[in-house]
Order: C-alpha cells, then structure tokens, then sequence
C-alpha cells in the first residue's frame, strides 16, 4: 500500500477541520474558562498539543501500513486520532478549574501555574492508565459492563458539555441559535449541502461569518506577537512538583475512572476498525494512544489523547494512511507556528459552542443506541451523578458570584447549607455526589444493570466495592475550604502524618454512605439468595 493515496486528501480535510475546532477548543477552554494568559497557552500548551498530535498520528499511520504489508492488502485506512474531547472537557472542569480557585483562595503568587501543573499530573497519569490497560484490554471488557461505562460518558457529555455551553450560546442567540440549527439539520436530519461541505466546517463558516457582521469578531487585536516558532520544551519539573505537591492524590477519583472510561473507549473504536476490516492488535494500538498522552503531559498541554470513532466514515471515503500523516503534519504546525492565534483571532468561540453542545449529545445518544433496550434505565441511573454534580458546581459558581469564599467575604461552611435547606434544595446531597462522581455514575449504573439481568450477587459486589470507595474517601467524601467543597481523605492524611487521630468516624467521614451501600450488597444476595422471577409467580 501507498503511504498516500488521493482518498487521503478527502480524510484529511475532514479529520483537519475536526482537529482544528479541538484547537479552537482548547485555546478557548484554557483562556476563556481557566483563564490563562497568551504566553502559557501559545508559548507552552500548544507546542504540547503538537507533540501528542504528531507522535500519535505518525505511530498510526506506520501501523496501517503495517498491517496492509502483512495482509497483502491496499485498502487499510488508520485509526483517527485526537484529543479526548470529553477528558479534556472533565480536566478543564474537575481538576483544572477547581485547583485554580483552591490556589486563589490560598492567596498563591500564580492560580494559573497551579491549574496547568493540575492538569499535567492528571493528563500524565491518565496516559500511564491507558498505557497500563492495553495489557488487560479483555480483562476490562468483562468486568465494566460496557452500559456504565457509556452511560458515565453520556454524563459527562450531556451535563458538562451540552448544558453547560447551551447556556453561553443563548447569551449570543443569533449565533448560538443558527449554528446549532446547522449542526441539527446536517447531522440529525442527515443531509449535505455544496458538494457534500462536512457540517462542521458549515457550522464554524456561517458562525464565523455571523460573528463578523454583528461585531462579535475579530477577537481582539491582530496576533501578530504569537506568529512565531514556539518550539515544545519538557516540563518534567513542573510534572514532579505537582505530583509531589499531592495534586495526584486529590484528583484520583477524577483521573482512574476516566483514565479506564478512554482505555475502554480506544477499545471500543478498535473493534468498530475491525468490523471495517482493519483487524488492528489492541495492544500496540492501546499503547500508542497512552504514549500520546504521556508526551502530551511531558511536553506542556495538560489534554490526554484518543482514539476517535468515526474509522468506517474514513475508509468508506477512501482514506488509508495517508490522511494519519498529514493530520499530524498539519496540526503541529498550526500549534507551533502560531498559526492556531490568528485562527482564535479569525473565528471566536461563538462560532464553534454548537459543536461542543452536539458532542455532548452524541455522547449521550450512544449510550441509548448500542445497549440492549432493557439496560436503558441503566443509563438514565448513570447519568443522574453527573447531573448532581454539574448542579453542584453551579451553585458553587453562582455563591462565589455572591461573595462567597472571596476575600473579605463569608467562607464555605455549614451555614450555607442551612440556606439552601430552607428552599428544600439538599445541596449536600449535591456535594456528596459530586466527589468521585465518576466513580459513583459507573457503580449505581453496573448495579442497575446487574439487577435488570438479575445478577444479584454480581450486583451486590460492586454495591461492597461502592462502600469500600467510600471508606477510603474517594466516594461522597467531602469537606468546606473557604471558596469550595473539596475531596477529604483523612486515612491518607493521618498516613503521611498531616493529621491525628480524632476517632473512627473522623477517620471514615462517609460511613454512612459506606453503611448504605453494604445493606443494599446485602438485600441483593438476599435477592439471589431467595428471590422469585415475577413471571414465574
């Protein structure tokens, strides 16, 4: 086979224009949401976003040719490649963000340094996870039913992604409003306009040029100080110092649900690759894809990689290896040029938000369209987690918006709670769902799925690993900091000597949730023990 092919022309515009809104993204997350300056995003982000991109897309490519030399064929097309929109979408909203508000509370010298050095510990480890996973690749499949997993992805996409940007494209509704209707009609209605125009590349042009006529753009002034060579640089002393700063430890329940939701969904997009016919080894692919993600942490961005879905669409255009190559090729250089600048400058963040708001749902959607129809209310269960916790968090935005937690104002605390209970609004059931929420849509999902096959003990072992998590702190554990509720751990802490021993439960402060999730392990072995099948009643 051909390293290029005319096919690979058709991929690569397609796949490029998805890669660049991923950059639009990123640049618009990392100064828009978190707030970073041009320096950090252009001079540091960026340049690691080129490495991860080239390192995977060349490593792909090279495997698709492998593969065509071993099966004597021609028609072998590589596994897409990209960031992991949802991850990122997680990082910037769970580990990120938060890290940044802990630090300005703390009065630090620099908030965005810590929400950067969050990010890379959370980003490399989710790459030594995916890493890790392409040896239990089979192993995986078999323990997480595939419904919980797809249904903490669906979330995740539909809380954090869809709702939370539906709201910033209705402060712009002219824009907001008719991009998302492109994105509807092309996508959901499953039409084409001039010559087959992907409805992407439609929804940023018509958004982009909405914007320019109703003054939305340009964004700011002409980037003329970012046109420059940026060269990637390690940053392995900022990666050492935030793990050792404990910025691992306090996003665990954040980084190992979704280091194993990207493990599984690589996975997943393998096996659609080989109903294509391009049989790739999970393995090698698995690997390449947590390599990504490493370089992506040891060279500055703090956004894991993945494999996409979409690999049938590309063959079936004619796309072969080829389109891998230039994808990569083509990305670097808009990220280390500064190219990716006047990009930002040129089309704003407006133009791009219906397209988030559409992944988000597709997310969603998929968990309802591949399980089998008597899991869909495992679905519906594991969604509701992330709902508590995106409610959490705008509560959280809109009482710091109050004063709350700024200097000279009122800090976090009980009384807050008594406010919120006079609306009959249970906020701390909110904060409770909210730590390790991932971990907690993955479970109450498995367990739904579980009874709905009536698989009772199976379903009360992940009800006995549920208050396992919640006795270690990782589930429904939480406390006040002065501007935030944070994850509390104090088995960890009295461990490394950060505190003393105030009692057991001091030392276990979800116990309760730990207790309730037992006797729910306890009525399901009941269930298998002595439970009777209506229909045979």
């Amino acid at each position: 086979m051909k390293p290029f092919v005319r096919g690979d022309i058709d991929g690569f515009i397609g796949l490029g224009l998805d890669n660049v809104v991923q950059v639009l993204i990123v640049i618009g997350l990392c100064s828009g949401v978190l707030g970073f300056d041009n320096k950090l995003i252009y001079g540091t982000v960026l340049p690691g976003v080129a490495v991860s991109f080239l390192v995977g897309n060349l490593l792909y490519a090279r495997a698709a040719l492998k593969l065509a030399r071993e099966t004597g064929r021609d028609d072998v097309t590589a596994l897409p490649y990209g960031i992991n929109t949802p991850i990122m979408i997680a990082y910037v909203f769970l580990v990120m963000k938060p890290a940044k508000e802990l630090a300005v509370a703390a009065g630090a010298a620099d908030p965005n340094h810590a929400a950067w050095q969050a990010g890379l510990v959370a980003c490399f480890a989710c790459g030594v996870i995916e890493f890790t996973a392409a040896f239990f690749s089979e192993q995986i499949r078999r323990v997480a039913p595939r419904t919980a997993m797809l249904a903490t992805l669906g979330g995740i996409g539909l809380a954090f992604l869809s709702l939370g940007f539906l709201l910033e494209s209705f402060t712009k509704p002219i824009v907001g409003i008719v991009t998302i209707g492109v994105m509807f009609v092309l996508y959901f209605g499953k039409i084409t306009f001039w010559r087959g125009l992907p409805g992407i590349a439609l929804a940023v042009a018509i958004g982009t040029g909405i914007s320019w006529l109703i003054g939305l753009a340009p964004v700011g002034e002409f980037p003329t100080e970012h046109l420059r060579l940026a060269f990637p640089r390690p940053v392995l002393g900022a990666l050492w110092e935030g793990i050792s700063h404990n910025q691992l430890v306090a996003n665990l329940s954040i980084i190992i649900p979704t280091g194993l939701l990207g493990a599984l969904s690589s996975l997943q997009n393998i096996e659609s690759a080989e109903a294509a016919g391009d049989a790739y080894h999970p393995r090698p692919a698995m690997m390449t894809n947590g390599l990504g993600t490493i370089a992506a942490a040891c060279f500055g961005s703090a956004f894991p990689m993945s494999i996409y879905i979409g690999h049938p669409g590309w063959k079936s255009i004619g796309a072969r290896a080829g389109y891998s190559t230039l994808n990569g090729i083509f990305v670097t250089l808009l990220c280390l040029t500064g190219t990716a600048s006047f990009v930002a400058w040129f089309i704003p963040a407006d133009a791009g938000i219906a397209i988030i708001i559409w992944v988000g749902i597709i997310i969603a959607v998929q968990a309802f369209e591949v399980v089998p129809r008597k899991q869909i209310v495992a679905v519906v269960v594991g969604l509701m987690p992330a709902f508590a916790a995106w409610a959490a968090l705008i509560a959280k935005n809109a009482l710091r918006s109050a004063g709350y937690g700024s200097p000279g104002g009122p800090e976090f605390s009980d009384a807050m709670i008594t406010l919120f209970r006079r609306d009959s609004f249970w906020i701390e059931g909110a904060f409770a769902l909210e730590q390790g929420f991932i971990y907690c849509s993955l479970i109450l999902s498995a367990v739904t799925v579980c009874i709905v096959d009536r698989r009772f003990a199976t379903g009360a072992r992940w009800c006995l690993f549920a208050a396992g998590m919640s006795l270690l702190g990782l589930m429904h554990s939480w406390q006040f900091s002065a501007s935030d509720t944070v994850i509390s751990i104090p088995l960890l802490d009295l461990a490394s000597g950060q505190a003393s021993w105030n009692g057991w439960a001091a030392l276990f402060p979800a116990w309760p949730y730990a207790t309730g999730y037992g006797l729910f392990a306890v009525l399901l072995f009941a269930a298998a023990r002595w439970g009777r099948p209506v229909d045979s009643v």
